[in-house]
C-alpha cells in the first residue's frame, strides 16, 4: 500500500477502501502493470532494450515460473529500473491464487503489446491508432478489472463498455501529460487532431464509463469505479479551463462527496 501511495494518487483512495481478498488482488495487478508502464516510458532505457525486457515479461508471465522468471529477467537492470519495477515479483506474490490466472494473462498481454508500441515508435496517425494505444494500455485494464468483479462476488458488467472506462481514464492523462510527451518525442495525437478533439474523444469515452458504471449493481466493484471516473471528469473540466492538475484537497473534497 505504501508503494501504491507513491505511484497513483488516483487509485490508492479507492484500493484501500477494498475488502480483504479484492484490495490484494486489484493492488497487485495496478503495481504489476505500474511495473511494465515504468519501462516502456524509461528515459534512460534505449528503445532495443525495452522492447527485450517487455518481451521477456511476457514469456515469463506466459509460463508456469512468474516468480523465477521475472527475477532473472530484472536482476541486471537493479541500478537503473525503480523499485516499483524491480519487485514485479512481490506484486505477482500478492494476488490470491485464484485471482492470479487473470491478472497474468492481462500482464502477459500488455507487455507484449506495450513492446509492439515501443518497437513502432508509438506513432499515432488515426483514430483507430489511438483506440489501439489506449487499448494496449488501458482500456485491457478495464476488462481486467471487469473479471475481477465477477471473480470477487459475481459482479456481471459489459465488457465493450469497461473498456472504454480504461480507455476514457487513459485519454485524461494523454491530455494533462501533453506538454511532458512532446519533449520526449511522443504525439498521441491523431494527425490533424487539436486540444478540441482530444477532449471531446475523452468526453466521450468518459460517457460510456458513466454508462458502465451505471449498469453495475451496490456492492464494491460500483464504490471502486466511482472514484477515479469522478476525479477523470473533473480533472477534464480543469484542463478545460486552462488548469492542469487537481489540488490534494480538490481530490479529498470529491472523494467525501462520492464516498458518503
Amino acid at each position: 500500500m505504501t508503494m501504491l501511495k507513491k505511484t497513483s494518487r488516483t487509485f490508492y483512495i479507492p484500493i484501500s477502501q477494498l475488502d480483504l481478498g479484492l484490495r490484494e488482488a486489484v493492488s497487485s495487478a495496478y503495481l504489476c502493470m505500474r511495473a511494465i508502464d515504468e519501462i516502456e516510458d524509461h528515459e534512460q532505457l534505449e528503445d532495443p532494450l525495452k522492447v527485450q525486457l517487455l518481451m521477456s515479461i511476457h514469456e515469463a508471465f506466459e509460463s508456469p515460473h512468474v516468480i523465477e522468471e521475472t527475477q532473472k529477467v530484472l536482476s541486471p537492470y537493479r541500478e537503473v529500473l525503480p523499485d516499483v519495477t524491480m519487485q514485479l515479483h512481490e506484486w505477482s506474490l500478492l494476488c490470491p491464487t485464484t485471482a492470479f490466472p487473470i491478472v497474468s494473462r492481462y500482464m502477459a498481454k500488455m507487455a507484449l503489446e506495450m513492446a509492439e508500441w515501443v518497437q513502432h515508435g508509438w506513432h499515432i496517425h488515426t483514430e483507430e491508432d489511438l483506440d489501439r494505444y489506449t487499448y494496449s494500455v488501458a482500456g485491457m485494464v478495464g476488462e481486467m478489472l471487469s473479471e475481477l468483479w465477477a471473480w470477487n462476488d459475481g459482479t456481471q458488467s459489459d465488457l465493450t463498455k469497461a473498456v472504454a472506462f480504461g480507455r476514457g481514464l487513459q485519454a485524461v492523462n494523454i491530455l494533462r501529460n501533453r506538454e511532458e510527451d512532446l519533449k520526449r518525442g511522443v504525439d498521441f495525437y491523431p494527425d490533424g487532431w487539436g486540444f478540441k478533439e482530444m477532449q471531446q474523444y475523452t468526453r466521450r469515452n468518459l460517457d460510456i464509463a458513466d454508462a458502465y458504471i451505471a449498469d453495475l449493481k451496490e456492492g464494491p466493484a460500483l464504490k471502486f469505479c466511482k472514484i477515479p471516473l469522478a476525479l477523470a471528469h473533473a480533472t477534464v473540466n480543469l484542463i478545460s479551463m486552462g488548469g492542469s492538475k487537481l489540488t490534494r484537497d480538490a481530490v479529498l473534497k470529491i472523494v467525501n462527496r462520492i464516498s458518503k
